[in-house]
């Protein structure tokens, strides 16, 4: 028998207040025709004063074990993919962990910016398979709009706050593609693109510092990296692209979105998409485009997914799973 890591819940948060690129063009020059034509971006929800990434990590994490019926002491360890934590240290993930009464287990962050996710849930697969843990909660948690210069309309416009939770199990399975949980995954990184993509900030500064992003570039090694990763994991899970039943991207761009689902020759209508509600929520992205394609009655129990992601570092990735 083999051990999988099974979906039991999913859910997400979204901040109250949502900004058209209508009200975004009354103080940024930019228009709704400039910012959707460019990106398919037509609102986001942005933090409250106050509301940290952990705050937006918890309402998710307990919207995900709503959905699964569990209690928070029913989990081993809880894994958030953030790059915007509240603090330095201690992790956001154990400010989560506090919040909804989790005493036992343990908690940690994972920073990979928006490939966060798929790095967070590599992890927890591999926390599951190796014996490690049973069940494991796996957050994506943004507060972006922090890091935004306003000034700076190629990236301002792009980004929003959010945050979304996957439940998984480990369960006894057969060994084969047609399992339920996780079937592969594939993780990549570069470090030679760190100017692609940054925050110009951090100890080496004293200041927070302001996200940095050369979009044109990025764009070009998201098309090519995206499509590259998703086909290795499905080939690493005896699986291709005709076997999909959706693609759930990263929800950065939508053009970057429809030209890797033309590379991995699966059709829009099976590609999960909420770039044009939400904006990049970076790391939460994934999650929450799982939890709200799961509403949508989209995703159902037996479709396999495909999931990938790149962000700043660069870094990216790719999860083949059978929800």
């Amino acid at each position: 028998m083999t051990i999988r890591a099974v979906v039991r819940g999913v859910g997400h948060y979204l901040p109250e207040r949502v900004v058209s690129n209508a009200e975004l063009a009354q103080t940024v020059d930019t228009s709704d025709e400039w910012i959707v034509s460019r990106s398919g971006i037509e609102r986001r929800c942005i933090a409250a004063a106050g509301q940290t990434t952990s705050d937006l990590g918890a309402r998710a994490a307990e919207a995900a074990l709503a959905d699964a019926g569990w209690q928070a002491n029913d989990l081993d360890a809880i894994i958030l993919a953030t790059s915007t934590a509240d603090l330095t240290f201690p992790s956001a993930a154990t400010m989560v962990q506090a919040r909804i009464g989790m005493t036992r287990g343990f908690a940690f962050d994972v920073q990979a910016v928006c490939a966060g996710f798929i790095f967070a849930l590599a992890n927890a697969n591999a926390l599951i398979i190796s014996g490690q843990a049973k069940r494991v909660m796996v957050i994506g948690a943004e507060t972006f709009s922090r890091l935004m210069d306003w000034t700076d309309r190629g990236t301002c416009v792009l980004f929003g706050d959010g945050a979304g939770a996957l439940l998984l199990e480990a369960v006894e399975s057969e060994g084969t593609s047609a399992d339920r949980g996780i079937l592969a995954t594939d993780l990549n990184s570069d470090g030679r693109f760190k100017d692609l993509l940054y925050v110009d900030g951090g100890t080496s500064t004293g200041v927070t510092g302001k996200l940095r992003m050369q979009g044109r570039e990025i764009f070009r090694h998201a098309v090519e990296k995206l499509a590259q990763t998703a086909h290795t994991a499905l080939e690493k899970a005896g699986l291709g692209s005709a076997d999909v039943d959706w693609i759930v991207p990263h929800q950065a761009n939508l053009r970057i979105i429809s030209a890797t689902a033309q590379r991995m020759q699966v059709p829009m209508e099976r590609v999960v998409v909420t770039v044009q509600d939400h904006g990049n929520t970076s790391a939460a992205s994934i999650p929450l485009a799982l939890s709200v394609g799961r509403d949508r009655g989209q995703i159902k129990q037996g479709d396999l997914i495909v999931t990938e992601a790149i962000g700043g570092g660069l870094t990216w990735g790719a999860v083949v799973l059978r929800w």
